[in-house]
């Protein structure tokens, strides 16, 4: 396993609130990017994932963002 491995707990502002999500450093890295390249904030793009999100959690929803970005680069 690598350094990625472990998930590391956050703080996040949706809408005004804080939350906590734990993801691994790689998802932490490819979304900081990806919301870069959309000239979003974190919060801002977390937020717009959590309003879309149905019956999984915050965190699984960003895991499944960011690999369907990167698929979507194929």
């Amino acid at each position: 396993m690598t350094e990625h491995a472990r998930p590391v707990k956050r703080s996040l502002t949706l809408r005004g609130h804080r939350t906590s999500v734990s993801l691994e450093d790689i998802f932490w890295d490819q979304f900081r990017k990806i919301a870069d390249q959309d000239g979003k904030t974190i919060n801002g793009l977390a937020a717009e994932i959590d309003e879309s999100r149905e019956d999984i959690g915050l965190a699984s929803a960003l895991r499944v963002y960011v690999l369907e970005r990167a698929l979507s680069r194929d």
